[in-house]
């Protein structure tokens, strides 16, 4: 599970860098399509790839049971959901001459039966939902510390608020995330150990 502490840092990370490179392309007002539209929906598909390791990593912290196995089960459509997302908005702006065009393109995608619940409204959002479920199940056998929940939970509102706060919602999940390394790094079993991992950590100044 070490290679697994990697992602948990590159998740996260990835949001950050996804925030960024969209404010970046905003900033002149002509955002999409280009390359900074491309750029950062690259960045943030990259991303929900690397949460792929990050919520069998948190799971295997866990005792297995089917409790467990259902959540992950959830968060992973959810997230393989929001990786067509990404998808999408990456093939219409490859596809589209201008901003006009791209958002009609969109609008045909979404047009299709189906399409705007299992890809956008619904199904996405039971990535997040898992993943703070997940993080309270954590909390709740001393895996992490319950301050996480608080700060993921932040962390998955705040873009929800304006994509704009991208970049800040990354460094909340980064945060909340961070405790679980000491344990990655150090391949632990959940059956080996009942100490707070964020007990290992210095104080936040």
């Amino acid at each position: 599970m070490k290679r697994a502490a990697f992602f948990v840092i590159a998740g996260p990370a990835c949001i950050v860098g996804y925030g960024l490179v969209r404010l970046w392309g905003r900033s002149d007002g002509t955002y999409g399509p280009g390359f900074d539209w491309q750029a950062a929906h690259l960045v943030g598909l990259a991303g929900m790839v690397a949460f792929v390791p990050v919520v069998l990593a948190l799971a295997g912290l866990l005792r297995p049971g089917p409790w467990r196995t259902s959540v992950v089960a959830v968060t992973l459509v959810g997230l393989a959901a929001t990786m067509v997302q990404f998808g999408a908005d990456i093939v219409e702006g490859l596809l589209a001459a201008d901003r006009a065009e791209m958002s009609a393109l969109g609008r045909d995608f979404k047009s299709v039966p189906g399409v705007e619940v299992l890809f956008y409204d619904v199904v996405p959002q039971l990535f997040f939902l898992g993943l703070l479920v997940l993080a309270g199940m954590l909390a709740a056998h001393r895996r992490l510390p319950w301050w996480s929940v608080a700060l993921l939970l932040v962390g998955i509102v705040l873009p929800a608020v304006t994509l704009d706060l991208l970049p800040l919602g990354g460094l909340c999940m980064a945060m909340a995330l961070a405790p679980t390394l000491p344990a990655l790094r150090r391949d632990d079993a959940p059956d080996q150990s009942e100490t707070v991992i964020g007990s290992s950590l210095p104080e936040s100044p």
